[in-house]
């Protein structure tokens, strides 16, 4: 069988190196980004007043006190957005808002809660001092300098700095294009009642999922019967519809059955396998459980198009594990994302039986402290429910049968 880590290298090379555009801000939020940016104009762009009051020589009020107040005229009014063409004239005071440019002259703001709000003249009844409440030019950020890192993921504060920046648009890592679909006759839609012998289909809106939770874009083909030339006929009118997309993703129809669809449609001469040298799609079988059976490699579309393929099995849990082990992670290098987040955490309780030969993952349940790790639900590959109360995997090694409770494991952390 092959190993974990083999399988591993063979669909990271499917996947495509990152690519990037300029994306409108408005579309790029969760988008990471692709280089520096340098500030093309500083942050603050001019000295301003940080509070509403009144734009000041800090010397004429140095003595203001409750007891003796200072009576200085208002010469201006200096409202937010408008230039402040006028000098500060010694013994005067302008009255300004939040944001206002400072006036020539001024070298402290004087707040509203210090006077009595004047609008001819003003009774001040408290000091101020040079440089109170005055944003200064560039202090938040020079021209020149780099406002963001690449690989940055852009949050709501980034697309603000951005925008204040004057930036229209970020270059950002493009989404990854995915088709997702799962096979299978006895699937059914949600919603309509089951016959006999037929299951609601899980997979290809679980998968689905886990692309768009790393920041890409699937896009479903879905109840594609077991038959070969209707599996064919759809996922090329799909990629003659959808454009270029940079991966097809199925799960299902992988085992060694009698009625493997989707090993029967990709085996042949028309498909492709790896980046240079021309074959067939691989289907093998991995050292690992769940998860066992795999397939990659590049598909030949009707129309020409070699489009990589990683071929899932069926039950549910597979399925999700093995787009853990094999996808998340190349996927999200291909959008500028960090890997997955891995720990090193003991067992609260031990594990009595692991697969000799497999590199077993186990659903399991990361403490909230992060300080121990509980294994979850039974090992088949079909309790889906308890995948989806796990929020992690313990990753324990294929010549590995058993651990005590308190032995360190390496997590891999899905919350």
């Amino acid at each position: 069988m092959r190993s974990v880590e083999e399988h591993q290298r063979r669909v990271a090379e499917l996947i495509r190196p990152p690519k990037s555009l300029p994306l409108r801000l408005d579309l790029a939020l969760g988008r990471v980004l692709a280089e520096d940016v340098v500030a093309p104009i500083p942050l603050p762009t001019f000295d301003n007043s940080a509070m509403d009051g009144y734009a000041v020589r800090a010397r004429d009020f140095a003595e203001a006190s409750e007891e003796r107040p200072v009576f200085l005229p208002v010469a201006a009014d200096i409202p937010a957005g408008s230039v402040a063409s006028v000098p500060l004239a010694p013994q005067s005071v302008h009255r300004i808002m939040t944001g206002a440019c400072l006036p020539q002259g001024a070298d402290a703001i004087l707040p509203f809660e210090s006077t009595d709000r004047g609008d001819e003249f003003v009774r001040a009844h408290a000091p101020t001092s040079p440089g109170a409440h005055i944003r200064r030019t560039g202090e938040d950020l020079e021209l020149g300098g780099v406002a963001l890192r690449a690989g940055v993921r852009l949050r709501a504060p980034q697309i603000g700095l951005l925008a204040a920046l004057g930036f229209a648009r970020a270059p950002v890592f493009t989404p990854v294009q995915v088709l997702v679909l799962s096979t299978g006759s006895e699937l059914t839609a949600p919603g309509q009642p089951l016959a006999p012998g037929r299951i609601y289909e899980s997979n290809a809106p679980m998968l689905a999922a886990a692309v768009e939770e790393i920041g890409g874009i699937a896009h479903q083909l879905r109840f594609v019967p077991d038959d070969v030339a209707e599996l064919r006929a759809r996922i090329d009118q799909a990629l003659a519809e959808l454009g270029e997309m940079d991966l097809v993703l199925t799960s299902g129809g992988v085992s060694a059955g009698e009625y493997e669809v989707v090993k029967q449609a990709f085996s042949g001469g028309e498909a492709e396998f790896g980046n240079v040298e021309f074959g067939k799609v691989e289907f093998v079988s991995v050292a690992m459980q769940p998860g066992k059976p795999q397939g990659c490699g590049f598909y030949r579309s009707g129309d020409g198009q070699s489009v990589p393929i990683v071929a899932l099995p069926g039950n549910p849990v597979s399925a999700q594990v093995s787009f853990e082990v094999f996808l998340r992670e190349p996927l999200a290098a291909a959008m500028g994302r960090p890997p997955q987040p891995r720990l090193r955490v003991p067992l609260a309780e031990p594990v009595l039986r692991s697969p000799s030969g497999k590199r077993q993952f186990l659903r399991a349940v990361l403490a909230e402290d992060r300080a121990s790790v509980s294994p979850f639900g039974p090992p088949g590959s079909h309790f889906l429910r308890s995948m989806a109360l796990s929020n992690c995997l313990v990753d324990i090694p294929a010549d590995v049968v058993s651990l005590p409770e308190g032995a360190e494991v390496d997590v891999w952390d899905l919350s």
